[in-house]
């Protein structure tokens, strides 16, 4: 049976668009936009300051983890130029459909140092080892919720993806260890993955900087998100934000609008009332926490300007 041809780039882009625009229009009837509006117009400027502090560490940090993957693998990055190609990464993450765009760009522009399939390992594993660290929180976080009294309960909508993803990933290292055991070729594209991952995230000289840069990038991004709340007028207890905020935050992996503008959204509109708080203030604190995204990736764009991009150049 033929498969389907792929989607053009330029349809994917249109859907997503579409998607955003009809997710906008939805959150905003199901929601109350206006009173989210007005919950937004009176916003705390020194707790959205502070969220965009926070924000603008995450950058510097991630810059750095980004640095650390890639020197495992053979690929030096200087600081000032992974701070840069970080900067501009986000500024054409939260430009264009996807959310991946920006990431590409940074691999591309890198590979000239040491090819491209080690620039592209050095972007994707970092990525993931913050999706990882942002795992770990909300674990924890859940963890502590069995033993300490969060005034809550969970729903059932809610359990039930969360019980699966966390046997799904408790089950992965034993499904990749297996895999590598029965894979009789030594030189096979999943065995060089495993051992290129292993050797940037995992290896005994550099886990533990791996594990404070994503833990410290997670918290950062976690707590900027509860800044925005605070700013709207609805403060969220710790393990709330340990919680709560990371299933929100994980809407924004899903590539369906423009850097998950609109997925992020739906999903505060959804968990906000699960903690006793409104739909309209779940909308209000992910708008708020969209725009401080949007003003930290501001210095990408004077960086971009004050010194015009340069492939890293080869090393000898």
């Amino acid at each position: 049976m033929p498969s389907l041809p792929a989607l053009p780039a330029n349809v994917t882009r249109i859907v997503q668009i579409l998607v955003l625009l009809g997710l906008v229009a939805l959150l905003w009837h199901a929601a109350d936009g206006a009173a989210a509006l007005d919950l937004l117009q009176t916003a705390s400027p020194s707790w959205l300051i502070l969220a965009v502090v926070l924000l603008t560490l995450q950058t510097l940090l991630s810059a750095q983890r980004w640095r650390v993957t890639a020197a495992q693998l053979g690929l030096s990055l200087p600081l000032g130029d992974a701070i840069r190609e970080y900067y501009l990464a986000q500024v054409i993450n939260q430009s264009l459909p996807g959310g991946v765009i920006g990431d590409a760009g940074r691999a591309v522009r890198a590979r000239k140092a040491a090819g491209l399939l080690i620039s592209s390992q050095a972007v994707i594993f970092e990525r993931l080892a913050g999706q990882i660290g942002l795992f770990c929180v909300l674990g924890i976080g859940l963890a502590l919720t069995l033993v300490v009294p969060v005034g809550f309960d969970w729903p059932v909508w809610v359990i039930g993806p969360l019980a699966t993803t966390f046997s799904v990933l408790i089950a992965l290292p034993f499904a990749v260890a297996l895999t590598m055991r029965l894979i009789p070729t030594e030189t096979h594209p999943i065995k060089t993955t495993v051992r290129s991952f292993v050797c940037a995230v995992a290896a005994r000289g550099v886990v533990g900087q791996q594990i404070a840069l994503s833990l410290a990038t997670a918290i950062c991004n976690i707590a900027a998100f509860a800044c925005c709340a605070a700013a709207i007028g609805v403060p969220l207890p710790l393990l709330v934000v340990a919680t709560l905020v990371p299933l929100i935050l994980f809407a924004m992996v899903i590539p369906l609008s423009i850097s998950g503008w609109g997925l992020r959204e739906g999903a505060a509109v959804l968990l906000f009332p699960v903690i006793g708080a409104t739909a309209s203030e779940g909308l209000a604190a992910s708008v708020a926490f969209g725009i401080a995204f949007m003003l930290t990736v501001l210095p990408g764009l004077i960086l971009t300007w004050l010194r015009p991009l340069a492939p890293v150049p080869e090393q000898p």
